[in-house]
């Protein structure tokens, strides 16, 4: 079965290029985004690990809960190691898979609910006065747009 992701990371203080913000066109996809933060080596080095890098460039459109180098550093020491390695692959794909959804979901249309992701299991999206959480992590940027989806960024690394 070939896995269909789209998992980014960007920091809420970014500066994107125009293009990226919500309202105006994109020129770039979420590899591109994500190589041009230059902040998200635990992300790209996970997602090479995964062979997922050709999937993040494909067509889309896909909603992603993406977490920063921050978020991942939250992580039990050791854990990161551990995902990298080739026999953990399918773990690795599992966790980055379930930071997405299939379409695309701007924060506009972010509501209370349950939400099937691209790993087959259902995330918990919950809206409040205090924000917006994907499970126990908080949206902490929204709508970063990209040529195949949209980005909200999130503080921790969300596991199936």
């Amino acid at each position: 079965m070939k896995y269909t992701i789209a998992i980014i990371a960007t920091a809420a203080n970014l500066l994107f290029s125009p293009a990226t913000q919500a309202g105006n066109t994109p020129d770039k996809n979420i590899v591109e985004i994500a190589a041009s933060a230059g902040q998200f080596n635990t992300l790209v080095a996970a997602v090479k690990a995964a062979g997922l890098v050709e999937t993040l460039s494909g067509k889309g459109p896909f909603t992603v809960f993406a977490p920063t180098d921050e978020a991942f550093s939250k992580l039990p020491e050791g854990t990161i190691a551990s995902l990298l390695k080739p026999e953990n692959k399918g773990k690795l794909v599992s966790i980055l898979t379930y930071h997405v959804l299939s379409g695309k979901v701007p924060a506009s249309a972010v509501k209370t609910m349950k939400a099937k992701t691209v790993n087959g299991k259902e995330v918990n999206i919950t809206v409040s006065a205090k924000g917006v959480k994907v499970d126990s992590a908080n949206v902490v940027k929204t709508d970063i747009m990209a040529t195949n989806g949209v980005i909200h960024v999130i503080d921790s690394v969300i596991i199936p």
